[in-house]
């Protein structure tokens, strides 16, 4: 496990390695923002605890690996906003409506630390675990080298569905929405 701290945000990071990431092969990653309702306490609400969980069995069965952390909840809009957005999802908004009702991007993360937290571990290119194009041109334009995209198409349910339907019309994620 290592640790890092985002000099302009005083956020923590952590990036959890299996095996040798710094030997020059390319290297099994996922990004994963912080969902504490999804990571933690199983929501179903969203996709994002399945996605851990899919990320780290992936990273074991290759026996090498890269788990990047990154404390950005609810899409970087932080905790108590996230459950303010829940209300407004609960009245009708969906997930990108509600975070611009807040007054809010529908994205608001960051992902300049990965250049620094990648380089530290010596990892010259990622085959990135992530369902989200635009994450894949974020990490490129921060001078990440990214050799493949690979879907993680896991977590759907009936209690989501209108969720995983606003990140592939609204966000441009690229999955299969069916329930």
């Amino acid at each position: 496990m290592h640790g890092f701290e985002d000099a302009e945000t005083n956020k923590e990071h952590i990036v959890l390695t299996m095996g040798d990431v710094g030997d020059g092969a390319h290297v099994l990653s996922r990004v994963h923002s912080e969902c504490l309702t999804g990571d933690a306490f199983s929501s179903m609400r969203c996709d994002c605890g399945p996605q851990l969980d899919a990320a780290l069995e992936a990273i074991a069965k290759e026996g090498r690996g890269a788990l990047f952390y990154l404390r950005q909840e609810g899409r970087g809009i932080g905790l108590l906003n996230k459950i303010k957005a829940y209300k407004l999802q609960d009245a009708g908004a969906d997930t990108v409506e509600a975070n611009e009702q807040l007054g809010f991007g529908a994205d608001m993360r960051d992902y300049s630390i990965l250049k620094p937290m990648i380089d530290h571990l010596s990892i010259t290119a990622v085959r990135l675990m992530t369902n989200n194009p635009r994450k894949v041109k974020a990490l490129e334009e921060h001078g990440v080298n990214v050799v493949e995209r690979i879907a993680l198409h896991t977590g759907a349910n009936p209690h989501n569905e209108k969720y995983l339907q606003t990140k592939v019309g609204k966000l441009g994620h690229i999955i299969e929405t069916g329930v």
